[in-house]
């Protein structure tokens, strides 16, 4: 069962905030032709997040910290334009600086392209709060 857990968060976060990662450095170099790309995909990852997240809490597989973490991770996220049901997100010029910031601190924290995924509990939660915390000290 814990695999089935890790594997949720792994394919749907881990992997899916290195695609984010890859959609704004393409934006960027691109001159933001597709931005909706962009919104789209940071709300696959909001999405994730949430099953991933509620699925470990009422398994109690996640510990405390963890759930707080993520939940955290969410929030912060969440600041982000992003895509919701049947409305897509308009960018502004800060928007689009907001998510190359965002570009930036992913590729810091490792969940960049061009980079070594490693499917490990532990190197994924390590990330994790090293993104939090520049999010939130933003």
């Amino acid at each position: 069962m814990s695999l089935v857990h890790k594997e949720l968060f792994y394919s749907e976060v881990q992997y899916k905030l290195v695609e984010l990662n890859g959609l704004i450095e393409y934006q960027k170099k691109n001159d933001w032709p597709d931005p909706n790309l962009v919104t789209t995909q940071l709300g696959d990852v909001l999405n994730g997040l949430d099953v991933a997240t509620n699925s470990g809490k009422y398994s109690n597989w996640l510990s405390n910290d963890e759930r707080t973490t993520m939940e955290r991770l969410d929030n912060e996220l969440r600041q982000y334009s992003h895509d919701e049901l049947y409305k897509f997100s308009v960018l502004t010029q800060s928007d689009k600086n907001d998510f190359e910031d965002l570009q930036l601190k992913l590729q810091n924290v490792g969940f960049g392209m061009n980079m070594t995924i490693i499917q490990d509990w532990k190197i994924f939660i390590n990330k994790s709060e090293k993104l939090l915390a520049l999010l939130e000290n933003n």
